[in-house]
């Protein structure tokens, strides 16, 4: 009886010792994470500087302050990537490369992020719970943000202007030669404009609207409640135009911006959770980004919504 009570002994110890070597091994394969100079800090209110360094500082600048949980391999090894992708994402720390448009934008973004309760990641904050944004900073943040919107001057004589010009030239940009592709190989869809419209958002960083447009596959899914995740073969297509105010405050649909296209194939882009992306810009439809790698941009920025399926904006009716 002694020598099985040994034996059952030795059947437990000798594989949980066989796991503790392993695990102290590993410990000798972290990855590296360090602090790149600080090029250009972001200039906000102290009250927002506060909440941001608390928050969003460890993955999105140069100045992460790990936790020693934080450094204990395999921990560490997805504390690395999840600042590699913070980093690409948003940097605060290089807020000076950024064009002062292209900084407010980031700011909305981050803000809207925050607000859908994408971001802090839950697995941040699971460990590390005083990250959390409460409703209280959540208002600050907001406050802020609204601050920053672009004010729409009633009657806005230049975007009039835009507006009136760009629809002389629609004719011509209509008489296209060639559908343009984006750089990963996406054609611009002509007739988008035609599908049912099933959201609209506005972006008061820069005072434009945007109406999310979706094709027959993804109206049926709205429809059958099965958005999550979308089917195969759904199209959204988002269209940015300028907001045109008049003295009574009645907001109209000026010059066109841009059409951003997400295509559900989970096969075919498996590499991008499951979304192909594309853009085009002003009427001349110009695809945006140089190379196919422009989808990781896409890719860091809908990676919060994942447990959308990668989608910002719901639909008005579910």
């Amino acid at each position: 009886m002694k020598k099985q009570k040994i034996y059952k002994r030795k059947v437990v110890m000798i594989p949980l010792a066989i796991l503790v070597v392993i695990f102290a091994a590993i410990q000798f394969i972290h990855p590296e994470i360090t602090n790149p100079p600080v090029t250009g800090d972001l200039k906000v209110p102290h009250e927002v500087q506060t909440i941001l360094r608390n928050s969003c500082y460890d993955c999105h600048s140069n100045e992460t302050n790990l936790s020693w949980y934080d450094k204990v391999v395999p921990a560490s090894w997805l504390v690395a990537q999840h600042i590699k992708d913070g980093r690409n994402g948003l940097n605060f720390s290089e807020w000076d490369k950024l064009s002062p448009a292209d900084q407010k934008a980031k700011l909305w973004e981050s803000v809207n992020q925050v607000s859908q309760g994408a971001m802090p990641l839950e697995s941040y904050t699971f460990a590390h719970p005083e990250a959390k944004v409460s409703q209280k900073d959540l208002k600050v943040l907001q406050n802020y943000i609204w601050s920053l919107r672009v004010n729409n001057k009633p009657q806005d004589t230049a975007k009039i202007n835009a507006l009136q010009q760009q629809t002389k030239g629609i004719k011509k940009a209509q008489k296209l030669a060639q559908i343009p592709k984006a750089p990963n190989g996406i054609a611009y869809i002509a007739n988008y404009k035609n599908w049912a419209v099933i959201s609209t958002t506005q972006r008061l960083d820069n005072g434009t609207m945007r109406i999310i447009f979706g094709n027959d596959i993804a109206v049926k899914a709205i429809r059958e409640k099965k958005i999550s995740p979308w089917p195969d073969g759904t199209i959204i297509a988002k269209a940015a135009y300028d907001e045109i105010e008049d003295e009574d405050g009645n907001i109209s649909q000026g010059a066109f911006k841009q059409v951003e296209f997400m295509i559900k194939d989970h096969i075919k882009y498996k590499k991008t959770n499951g979304w192909g992306f594309s853009r085009f810009k002003t009427t001349e439809l110009i695809p945006y980004g140089k190379s196919a790698d422009f989808v990781i941009e896409c890719m860091n920025c809908h990676k919060p919504m994942e447990k959308n399926d990668y989608v910002f904006t719901l639909p008005i009716r579910q």
